[in-house]
């Protein structure tokens, strides 16, 4: 780390701890130039995959896009906003998990409905039906089905 006064590159760390609930180290340091002393905060990078779409194009993981088709899929549902946080944060916790740097979009809509289908069969239905282009009744049929004789998945 280089010492923010006087640019030298010998610092030495004289304290660390943990802050924000552990997601963070800070650290006091020394300059072994100049003696001044100054704090830094280290967290972790946690990158998530870019998405690959059906198209073959990439494009950076969009959190907000993720909420707001599950909000589409959630509206007029008793569903409180904590629990579709809960769902993004697994989501996202799924990728980062993958060890990918790329997923396929397909990859992110089956997390998607799985997490759906705990939270609201019919929001899952709703998601579905677009995500899977449901052309007919019989498809919405077929899935309704099968769902049913899933055993409740909570």
């Amino acid at each position: 780390m280089h010492c923010p006064f006087c640019g030298a590159h010998d610092t030495k760390v004289i304290d660390s701890r943990l802050v924000a609930e552990g997601d963070q180290v800070r650290r006091r340091r020394e300059c072994l130039a100049c003696g001044d002393r100054f704090t830094t905060f280290e967290t972790a990078e946690l990158v998530l995959p870019r998405v690959i779409k059906q198209d073959g194009s990439r494009q950076p993981f969009d959190e907000e896009k993720l909420r707001a088709g599950m909000q589409r899929a959630l509206e007029k549902r008793p569903v409180s906003v904590e629990r579709l946080e809960e769902s993004i944060v697994h989501i996202k916790h799924k990728l980062r998990a993958s060890g990918e740097r790329e997923v396929k979009a397909l990859m992110v809509g089956e997390l998607v409905m799985d997490e759906l289908r705990k939270l609201d069969e019919i929001a899952y239905i709703r998601f579905a039906s677009v995500y899977r282009r449901f052309q007919d009744l019989n498809e919405f049929r077929e899935e309704i089905e099968r769902l049913s004789r899933e055993p409740a998945r909570q």
